[in-house]
């Protein structure tokens, strides 16, 4: 019972962090240390696989949610039409996906040796948080020049896409952060970057779970099998409830709130860290 209660506060902070642009990889990493699994409940490598699956839980709310508008088929009175809009979006998201999964196939677990470490998060999470304030009153008056995801070109999304590099290399950064930061610079309204964002993480992490299940193989235990599919099942609940607080405060508010809190609670992961080791 402990465990699927410690799968349910993981898929709590996943649904939250996933979106917000906090950082869902920096969060978890220090959850883990805070709160692991007992070895006697799961194996060896299914942590790995776990913080990365049960983002599929905070995926599928997107997916949910944005059905309309991701699906590229419609069906009426027995015939199939394409979305020609949806179908090219999807290029452009296959496009801002090349950087991201270039580095990860050729340098994914070295990646991981080098900077999977909470002072990496913690500087990660105070320099992003010092971009997304100055960014955001840099761009305060200025107007978008890209006011819809169908605006957005090829050279647009690639251009997003190179930011996700940042971090898909360096945990603490923030996936939506990073890619939300690059859209703001290069013209994207905020809402459009969000959006994208939220989009761009559906094929991004339905491939990562897929590689990571791949490599943990399928011999789950039982209580493996309970503790992923309940972590996933909440974040799914927590992400429907985040996605539509966050596309409704930025409508009204920009992003300098997270960049605070990024900045506080990079500050507080070097001064606790150490203590609890």
């Amino acid at each position: 019972m402990l465990e699927i209660v410690k799968s349910i506060i993981f898929g709590i902070v996943e649904g939250i962090t996933e979106w917000l642009p906090v950082s869902s990889t920096g969060h978890m990493i220090l959850l883990e240390e805070l709160l692991p699994f007992s070895a006697s409940a799961v194996s060896s490598g299914f942590m790995e696989m776990f913080l990365v699956v049960v983002q599929l839980g905070a995926i599928m709310a997107v997916v949910l949610m944005y059905w309309n508008r991701l699906f590229p088929f419609s069906f009426q009175e027995g015939e199939c039409f394409i979305k020609k809009d949806i179908f090219f979006m999807w290029f452009k998201i296959a496009a801002a996906c090349v950087p991201a999964a270039a580095v990860e196939l050729m340098f994914g677990d070295r990646i991981a040796e080098l900077f999977y470490h909470y002072k990496v998060v913690a500087a990660m999470l105070i320099l992003f948080g010092i971009l997304f304030i100055v960014i955001e009153r840099w761009n305060k008056n200025r107007r978008s020049k890209v006011n819809s995801i169908a605006e957005i070109t090829y050279q647009t999304a690639l251009m997003i896409g190179v930011f996700q590099v940042i971090a898909a290399v360096f945990p603490g950064t923030s996936r939506s952060g990073a890619t939300i930061i690059g859209a703001l610079l290069i013209g994207v309204s905020r809402t459009t970057a969000a959006e994208f964002t939220f989009f761009l993480a559906v094929p991004v992490m339905f491939g990562a779970s897929f590689i990571k299940i791949l490599k943990f193989g399928l011999n789950f235990s039982r209580q493996e099998l309970s503790i992923l599919i309940i972590g996933m099942a909440a974040a799914f609940i927590v992400s429907v409830a985040v996605i539509r607080f966050l596309m409704g405060y930025i409508k009204k508010h920009d992003f300098q709130a997270f960049g605070y809190y990024r900045i506080v609670l990079g500050i507080l992961v070097l001064i606790v860290y150490p203590m609890i080791q």
